[in-house]
């Protein structure tokens, strides 16, 4: 067992924990709570948005398949995760901010009514399972690592999982936004200075690069053929458009001080992400070359532990600490904001239809009680599907809003005929294919499900807009602006 670095790490958990707690004691409401007060200035949002889609996904899930497949193989993410947030900035950003909202379920109220803001929040809800089950797997695999196997993955997730949901049962999207800036300076400098000692002990960048253009990872594109772009344009909408509809990519809009910061926070956070995305990917590149006897049994046994090894074996004690110090706050930043989001969108947009009289200060206690058993299930799920890799828990989190939540969001702001019954059959249509998909291998292996859930959806939309109206159009005015 390392201690020093093991202590190290826990103070560094410990310390963002006491700053969120701080965080906290300046939320007097539920628009503090979910929206820190809308009151974030550009470099915190810009820093929030970063840090919420730098996950461990990133900074283990998506090396380990890139060695495996190259660029071609991370379309989904960071390219799709990427270009999610740019087209957040450039078409959604401003149009939302403008209608001053908690969550982004009260859109779909205001739009269409509210089973159909029951519906979609349920599905944006329910893909917050695997995004957050992916980075406590990767805590639990953190406190592994560093006690040398004596702490188990699943004691170690619940050692991180509670430090994490202590300041945010507290301080909210205040307490998130305040210790994501930390966590991206830490996360910045860690990994930039790992990434030039690595580049260092492989006799340069440049190795590294030929390494990478001799195995052909620069390969973007697919093969040419029909069955080859369909998988690929699949890859890439999952996350580049199932995002869009987030309660957390909708939190770090809302928080924002103005409209415009807004726009510009998503924006330049979606590019920020994309360019450094490519920095872990580097240094895994490096391993291959530092240490070539050990890779072998690492990428044929568990790719996501490359980058640990290299660290732990072949790097000194502080570039061990700033490695450790960037994964923790790469985890902790994402976990904390998806711990939140759903747990918002369940007392808004669910329980207070249930609760029509609920004040402030009961739909803020609520969101509490619900960000800790949601913990509790999250907790659960991770520790059940231990096994399955972090960059495949989150890829498949987002297949559910992308064919229930996107169609029903893109037309109500620009389509002014979309209708209620446009919307319900979207959502029917979309998840019922996908579901179908999923569920029958011969369908599944043959065409992507999200791609054929996304087409339903449309289908659903147009003819159930432009079709006799059986069902009462909810449409308000305020909904829509142009």
């Amino acid at each position: 067992m390392n201690t020093t670095l093991l202590a190290f790490v826990v103070a560094y958990l410990v310390g963002t924990m006491l700053i969120g707690l701080y965080a906290g004691t300046r939320v007097k409401n539920t628009a503090d709570f979910a929206v820190a007060g809308r009151s974030l200035p550009l470099a915190m949002v810009i820093t929030t948005t970063f840090a919420t889609w730098f996950g461990a996904e990133t900074v283990m899930g998506i090396p380990a398949k890139f060695v495996e497949g190259g660029l071609n193989a991370v379309v989904e993410d960071p390219f799709g995760a990427s270009m999610c947030l740019v087209l957040v900035g450039a078409f959604f950003a401003s149009r939302l901010y403008k209608m001053n909202l908690l969550t982004i379920g009260d859109y779909y109220r205001e739009r269409y009514g509210r089973g159909v803001e029951i519906f979609c929040s349920v599905a944006i809800i329910l893909s917050y399972l695997g995004w957050v089950a992916a980075q406590i797997t990767a805590l639990g695999l953190v406190f592994s690592v560093l006690s040398g196997g004596e702490i188990s993955p699943a004691t170690g997730m619940v050692i991180g999982t509670s430090l994490v949901l202590a300041y945010v049962l507290v301080g909210g999207m205040l307490a998130v936004a305040w210790t994501d800036f930390i966590q991206m300076v830490v996360l910045v400098v860690g990994l930039s200075f790992i990434a030039y000692t690595a580049a260092g002990q492989a006799g340069g960048a440049d190795k590294v690069l030929a390494l990478a253009e001799q195995k052909d990872w620069f390969k973007f594109l697919p093969e040419p053929t029909a069955d080859g772009w369909v998988w690929f344009v699949a890859a890439a909408i999952t996350m580049m458009l199932g995002s869009i509809p987030q309660q957390d990519v909708f939190q770090r809009v809302m928080s924002a001080k103005d409209a415009d910061t807004a726009r510009k926070g998503a924006i330049i956070g979606g590019f920020s992400y994309l360019a450094f995305a490519f920095v872990p990917m580097f240094i895994v590149a490096s391993a291959l070359i530092i240490m070539p006897g050990e890779i072998g049994e690492l990428l044929a046994n568990d790719p996501q532990k490359v980058l640990p090894t290299l660290i732990l074996n072949h790097m000194p004690l502080v570039a061990q600490i700033l490695f450790f110090g960037a994964l923790v706050s790469a985890i902790k930043s994402t976990s904390s904001a998806t711990l939140l989001a759903p747990s918002t969108s369940f007392v808004e947009n669910i329980l207070k239809n249930l609760m029509p009289n609920m004040t402030d200060k009961m739909e803020l206690r609520l969101m509490r009680i619900t960000i800790f058993v949601f913990t509790g299930l999250v907790l659960t799920y991770a520790i059940v599907m231990q096994g399955t890799s972090i960059y495949d828990l989150v890829s498949a989190a987002y297949q559910v809003p992308l064919v229930g939540a996107f169609v029903p969001l893109v037309f109500g702001l620009y389509w002014q005929r979309a209708t209620t019954q446009g919307a319900i059959a979207s959502i029917v249509l979309g998840i019922g294919t996908l579901a179908l998909f999923t569920f029958n291998a011969t369908l599944g292996e043959a065409f992507p499900g999200q791609l054929a859930g996304l087409g339903m959806a449309l289908a659903g939309m147009l003819l159930g807009s432009l079709g006799p109206q059986l069902i009462a159009n909810k449409h308000l005015k305020a909904a829509h602006i142009a």
